[in-house]
């Protein structure tokens, strides 16, 4: 990892740089505000140039500030193609990319964790990575009773390089609220700094991982790997064999996209009232298709805890948006915390830019294509299009920041797949308030 930045001084120096050019940005801007270019030409360049150093300082840093950059996707996705391409293509190389620890290192987070007897727990050990990410890698092995398993192995010093990170990026808060003026940002990215650094606690992935387990024991649906062991920087759980749904979204047929997009779709909605947990990363690397056409699930250091199931209100504002009831829906938004106080908002308007959401909802069965959702984000992003300024005026409440991130992660991937989903029968089976 020698030819990424580490040190304390060039990463603070590298995040510290950020609203220095945003500063610089908004002069520039106001310079061709002089020359008479439209504000709203001015404001979207600035928030496009903004975007575009944010995303790269923050994929080059990768460990903490990478993983910042990855829960930051609530904002990238409202982004132009031509900005949040390269960035998850930027990310996705630096993981593909990830250079192994050394096994001396691998050795020694191994038995500081599990004690220095540690190969008495294994019938054998690959010295290889079998995956790497951010924070950690992937060790496949055989357990002392003959399962095959997974041994995650934390970077050391990643937690301490994630909260100094966040510590930085946290004084973005300003610039971020200058390009969201209706979203109050500060306490969004103190609830992101504090279920970001949970995923850091393995012990604590464990504890969420064998309450899945438990919940989808011999389900016929799903299949949830069971925790061998677990340490803070260690964790052990069963392998998972199977298709991952990035290669479905490759290479699979319409069959096995229609079936992984139902059985997708079916484990979001589904797991808050099953277990009162939401997994929070719906990335489709965490996807597994296995040969009996059960999904399984891994990685659950990113959870949403929701002892109650899903709020009443997103099933309830759900079904009222399907009905057409704009003043309704925004005045449940305005009372959920979606819309603050002091904004003013076209309610027609603000249903219109719902779309994405309700209009999947409203047929018995839809069809998710890349080409709807870019069309839903060409029209939502056209600074020349009203429906730009109504995305400027929406807020995001802490409480709703992971369910907002599966929500909108999930639309994203069934639109990889492509899938055609009975939409409306599962919001009906697992959303609270939205049945008629």
């Amino acid at each position: 990892m020698s030819d990424l930045p580490r040190k304390a001084i060039t990463r603070s120096a590298k995040l510290a740089a950020l609203p220095i050019g945003y500063a610089g940005r908004t002069a520039y801007g106001f310079g061709k505000r002089v020359g008479g270019a439209s504000a709203e030409a001015v404001a979207a360049e600035i928030q496009a140039r903004t975007a575009d150093q944010l995303f790269k300082v923050l994929g080059e840093l990768k460990g903490g500030a990478m993983k910042f950059g990855q829960a930051m996707s609530i904002f990238e996705a409202a982004l132009p193609e031509e900005l949040s391409g390269p960035y998850r293509t930027t990310l996705t190389k630096l993981q593909d990319a990830a250079p192994p620890m050394p096994v001396k290192t691998v050795h020694r987070v191994l038995a500081e964790a599990l004690g220095d007897d540690w190969r008495e727990l294994f019938r054998e050990f690959s010295e290889t990575p079998a995956a790497a990410a951010s924070i950690g890698q992937v060790h496949r092995a055989i357990w002392r009773d003959g399962r095959e398993v997974a041994v995650k192995v934390q970077y050391p010093g990643a937690g301490a390089a994630l909260i100094s990170d966040f510590n930085q990026v946290a004084r973005l808060g300003r610039m971020m609220g200058s390009l969201l003026p209706g979203m109050d940002v500060k306490p969004l990215l103190d609830e992101l700094k504090l279920r970001v650094a949970e995923e850091l606690d393995y012990l604590l992935e464990s504890k969420s991982q064998r309450a899945f387990a438990a919940a989808f024991e011999d389900d016929p649906d799903f299949v949830v790997p069971h925790v061998l062991a677990a340490a803070p920087m260690v964790l052990v759980t069963e392998w998972l064999e199977g298709v991952s749904m990035s290669r479905t979204i490759v290479s699979g047929d319409q069959a096995e996209r229609d079936l992984v997009g139902l059985r997708y779709e079916r484990f979001l909605l589904c797991s808050p009232s099953r277990v009162g947990l939401l997994h929070a990363d719906p990335h489709p690397g965490n996807y597994r298709l296995l040969p009996d056409g059960r999904l399984g699930i891994l990685d659950f250091g990113a959870v949403a805890h929701l002892p109650g199931g899903l709020p009443d209100s997103i099933g309830a504002l759900l079904r009222i948006a399907m009905s057409g009831n704009a003043a309704t829906v925004l005045d449940g938004l305005r009372a959920e915390g979606f819309v603050k106080p002091h904004i003013q908002v076209d309610a027609q308007a603000l249903l219109d830019y719902l779309d994405p959401f309700v209009e999947p909802a409203k047929h018995p069965s839809f069809t998710y294509s890349r080409e709807w959702l870019r069309g839903q984000f060409a029209r939502l992003n056209d600074p020349r299009n009203p429906d730009f300024a109504i995305g400027l005026k929406i807020n995001l409440p802490p409480s709703y920041l992971l369910i907002h991130r599966v929500w909108l992660g999930g639309i994203g991937v069934l639109c990889q797949l492509g899938a055609q989903v009975p939409v409306r029968a599962e919001l009906e089976r697992w959303v609270p308030g939205f049945a008629a």
